[in-house]
Parts: C-alpha cells; sequence; structure tokens
C-alpha cells in the first residue's frame, strides 16, 4: 500500500509504500524530543522523494550518519535518512506528515534513545 507525506507547505512532498502506521516510535534523544516527530522507518527503496531536493536543508549532529531534512520554507521534518547497523539504507518517516491517517491510532513506541547519543 503506497501512502503519500509532505511538510506544511507542500514544497516537501513524498511516496511510501509498507509503512508500518500501528507502531511508530517517539525518543527522546535531544532532536526527536525537541521535534517531536513519531517515526516509522522503511527500507529506502520503499520511499519515493516527489519533489525537488532543493527544496530541503540537511542538518547533521553527532555522529553526523543521519541527514535529518527539513522543508527550507515551512521547517518541517517529514522524513530523515541513514542506515542501519549492518549498513542498508533506511528512511525514517515521520508519520505526523503522512496524508489520511489517524494518529491516535498508531501505537507509540517509546525508545531511549538520550542513552545512545
Amino acid at each position: 500500500m503506497k501512502q503519500i507525506g509532505s511538510c506544511h507547505c507542500g514544497k516537501v512532498k513524498f511516496e511510501v509504500s509498507n509503512l508500518n502506521l500501528n507502531e511508530a516510535i517517539t525518543c527522546n534523544c535531544s532532536i526527536c524530543q525537541r521535534k517531536g516527530t513519531m517515526l516509522s522507518f522503511v527500507p529506502a527503496e520503499n520511499f519515493k522523494l516527489l519533489t525537488d531536493r532543493s527544496a530541503l536543508t540537511d542538518y547533521q549532529f553527532g555522529k553526523k550518519s543521519i541527514h535529518h531534512f527539513f522543508c527550507s520554507t515551512c521547517g518541517v521534518t517529514s522524513f530523515a535518512e541513514g542506515k542501519t547497523p549492518e549498513g542498508i539504507p533506511m528512511i525514517a518517516i515521520n508519520v505526523r506528515c503522512v496524508e489520511n491517517i489517524e494518529l491516535s491510532m498508531v501505537f507509540a513506541k517509546q525508545i531511549d534513545g538520550k542513552s545512545f547519543q
């Protein structure tokens, strides 16, 4: 099943397939806690950016292993790119940016990311 997502202003729009909307993670690391993202992960081949990458700003910190993208116009973070510990490219989708979902139906699993920084 394919889902569409976007930032607030629509300059960043994406399509994702096989996204698990039954469970997502919320994290207490320094960036997730401040942004309030609710993340579900998919392999990179399940993700397609529908708009030009020039609308994105890339922020990295710490080990600089994750690209925390946000819209350069509205500032919303709709996804991030990184790799699994095995080196497989992954996309972290902010499920709050996916169209036509009921957030109250998504179980939010708490992750202690602060301990991994």
